[in-house]
């Protein structure tokens, strides 16, 4: 157990420190200008806020979306280095594992009123997984996602409806070193759905489900089930010039969200992933960053190791938005 007393320090160290950070000149700073630089971030980026009215424009590929990014789902495509202390449940065998992902949703068309309207775009998403108790960090699996979604807003209510591709890799070295691992060769097509709400600008409620309409091997059951909540501050509970040197400051917010997924394949077992820690960003700026920590409970989300591998793991990473 000593690890996890480590571990719970290190995120109470971590998070001291970044809201001493976000307080450096909070006091200093009168109420109109934090409310004009609240402002100028809220209306830029309509994945988190929306502004009154607007006008009806079509635009091609437009810098934000319609629906916000389901950050706790483990197979939302967007960039993050992410570290986790892994037990799986059925050999209770430990290891340190880094995850990463690079992919985005890539907006083609939009057409909107404001922040009302619809949105196509492309989606590619690469998941990698790495034993980092091994001398190489050995590549244990890569999965790779393609396809499209359409976004929706209509005031607080936001969809997404997407088709994608998946295919999974395991790692050369995972199979040299695990002789007797059987490699399935995971690949499928699904459609999913989300349908979300907004509540008083600080709770998000969503929930939906996805279908396999294609998939290798063919016994795999098709049918998952999904939901989850996002709650953020409606305003900035800190800033910071970095003494000075930057004329907009970076605007801190408290996060927490989790993510729920019941597969028809794990016998409707529900899967849980909680992050929480803060989102950082430039005033007037689409670029995000967060520092989140992470507890996963369930079947691991990735490649075929959802088929039968549970885990139980505490993380930490960095996300990042552009």
């Amino acid at each position: 157990m000593g690890w996890r007393v480590a571990y719970g320090q290190w995120i109470i160290g971590i998070l001291s420190l970044m809201v001493l950070l976000a307080g450096e000149v909070y006091a200093s700073e009168s109420d109109a200008k934090k409310r004009e630089e609240t402002k100028v971030l809220e209306i830029l980026d309509c994945r988190y806020q929306q502004p009154d009215g607007g006008e009806l424009a079509s635009e091609w590929f437009p810098q934000d979306d319609l629906f916000r990014p389901l950050l706790a789902d483990p197979k939302q495509p967007q960039f993050f280095a992410l570290w986790q202390s892994t037990q799986s449940r059925f050999e209770r065998t430990n290891a340190n594992i880094g995850s990463i992902g690079v992919g985005e949703n890539f907006g083609f068309y939009t057409r909107r009123t404001g922040c009302n309207g619809w949105q196509i775009s492309l989606l590619t998403g690469i998941f990698a997984q790495f034993n980092l108790d091994t001398p190489n960090s050995e590549l244990i699996n890569i999965d790779f996602n393609v396809g499209v979604p359409l976004t929706w807003r209509y005031g607080n209510w936001s969809a997404r409806l997407r088709f994608y591709h998946q295919s999974s890799h395991i790692g050369d070295e995972f199979l040299g070193a695990n002789p007797g691992f059987q490699n399935i060769g995971l690949q499928y097509e699904e459609v999913d759905m989300i349908v979300s709400y907004d509540f008083l600008k600080w709770l998000r409620l969503y929930g939906g489900g996805a279908v396999m309409v294609n998939r290798q091997p063919a016994r795999i059951d098709r049918n998952t089930a999904q939901w989850g909540f996002e709650t953020r501050s409606p305003t900035p509970w800190g800033r910071s010039y970095l003494f000075g040197v930057l004329s907009n400051p970076i605007l801190f917010s408290p996060l927490l969200t989790a993510d729920f997924k019941s597969l028809e394949q794990q016998d409707w077992y529900i899967n849980t992933n909680f992050l929480m820690g803060f989102d950082m960003a430039r005033a007037g700026s689409f670029k995000r960053l967060r520092i989140l920590f992470n507890f996963y409970h369930g079947y691991n989300p990735y490649g075929q190791f959802f088929y039968s591998q549970k885990t139980e793991s505490f993380g930490a990473g960095a996300y990042f938005t552009f």
